[in-house]
């Protein structure tokens, strides 16, 4: 029975990763029709997804750390109720900070809740394909374009902005706080010799001992700037192809073509990572993404759009889910939920600069060279840091067992 549940769970994080990530990044295409009508900036409008991504990490950690000592299911039942509650207030804010507060706050507050807790728990399921796992509950990100976002146009496009982000909340609503009650973590026969050993007492001094150590700083400094190198692009490429003469609907299907290659490369590069080792295939992955940011410069037709979105997906995406079967492979599964949060947290940094620096940049500049150039430079940083990860056997932490 527990063999199947673990499928039952994987996709219950799909779900939940869909809805919850797809509800905060349609915010990209609600971005033109909100500063047409309501006058907010551009900067002001995305200066919420920032906030959305700072957020989210510091409360990543926390649920993380919650979901290490009571389980998954309070955490994300919770994450379901503020996730419909935030959009609901911000489809009701009647200026900018009140939009700000409402949908950078509380539904950052609600994304935290997902990813990082659910990715941990399906680790906990798994002993053998557990980046294939991975990769599928990280997919529900790679699905969110394809669903919540041509959703969110066409609700725009029937009705307006804010009876649109009413209709994503509630809907989250009910598909999420069902979901929920379904979720549970693995039985003790299931979890790694790990959890098993730790005692509560040591878990602290584990966890501390894990975010000091170099595999963790080098994991951390990787997530951050893998994320501050494609989160401009991605928020930023539909007002790109906007720019280069696209209407609304073809920018958004090259939104969509972007998500479903990002679906794609997390469950292609979850295979490889299987099968050739994950830090090879991570590695590789952030070189064809710095390749991909960079090639916006000399893209201008729809053509070219699809195309790039197809590479640029199935990097960025593909390597999203390797940052936690690493952090299973070096820290073990008692600590996975804070551990994972705290690198979450880091990413979620790196993602909060991309929408308010292009934002910015766009209201100084009226185009977005100097954001591609600035994110194909950080996406560089990135493989350089993925280069210096210590061998993958686990790092021997307090409460582990050891050889004697």
């Amino acid at each position: 029975m527990a063999q199947s549940y673990r499928w039952v769970i994987v996709a219950l994080g799909a779900l939940m990763t869909c809805v919850a990530i797809g509800a905060m990044f349609s915010l990209a295409v609600f971005l033109e029709p909100m500063s047409e009508t309501s006058g907010w900036s551009r900067a002001g409008i995305s200066s919420a997804m920032t906030l959305d991504f700072l957020v989210m990490g510091v409360a990543g950690f926390a649920w993380g750390a919650v979901s290490d000592r009571f389980g998954p299911r309070i955490v994300v039942l919770a994450g379901a109720v503020l996730l419909g509650a935030g959009l609901v207030l911000a489809s009701l804010a009647t200026s900018l900070i009140a939009f700000q507060l409402s949908y950078g706050v509380i539904v950052g507050l609600a994304a935290g809740a997902f990813f990082a807790p659910m990715i941990a728990t399906v680790t906990g399921w798994f002993d053998t394909q557990r980046g294939l796992a991975v990769s599928l509950v990280s997919a529900g990100m790679g699905v969110a374009p394809l669903t919540v976002s041509p959703f969110a146009g066409w609700l725009i496009s029937t009705y307006d902005w804010r009876t649109a982000m009413a209709v994503i909340g509630i809907g989250a609503w009910i598909l999420l706080i069902p979901a929920a009650l379904f979720v549970r973590r693995a039985p003790q026969g299931e979890a790694a010799p790990a959890a098993t050993n730790a005692q509560p007492g040591e878990a602290g001094s584990s966890l501390g001992k894990a975010l000091a150590s170099p595999q963790f700083i080098v994991l951390a400094g990787t997530f951050f700037l893998c994320c501050a190198a494609h989160s401009g692009p991605i928020f930023h490429m539909m007002s790109y192809a906007m720019l280069c003469g696209m209407s609304t609907l073809a920018a958004v299907s090259i939104y969509s073509v972007e998500g479903l290659a990002g679906l794609g490369g997390r469950l292609l590069l979850g295979v490889l990572a299987d099968r050739y080792g994950v830090k090879l295939i991570l590695v590789l992955g952030l070189f064809v993404q710095s390749l991909a940011i960079a090639a916006y410069l000399v893209v201008s037709q729809l053509g070219e759009f699809y195309l790039l979105a197809i590479v640029f997906g199935t990097a960025y995406g593909g390597v999203m889910p390797l940052y936690a079967v690493l952090a299973r492979e070096y820290f073990g599964q008692h600590i996975m939920g804070s551990v994972f949060g705290a690198a979450t947290m880091m990413s979620s940094l790196g993602m909060a600069l991309g929408p308010l620096g292009g934002g910015w940049i766009f209201d100084s500049f009226g185009e977005y060279r100097w954001l591609y150039i600035g994110s194909a430079a950080l996406a560089l940083g990135a493989v350089a840091i993925a280069l210096a990860f210590p061998p993958i056997p686990r790092l021997k932490l307090e409460g582990q067992a050891t050889a004697s």
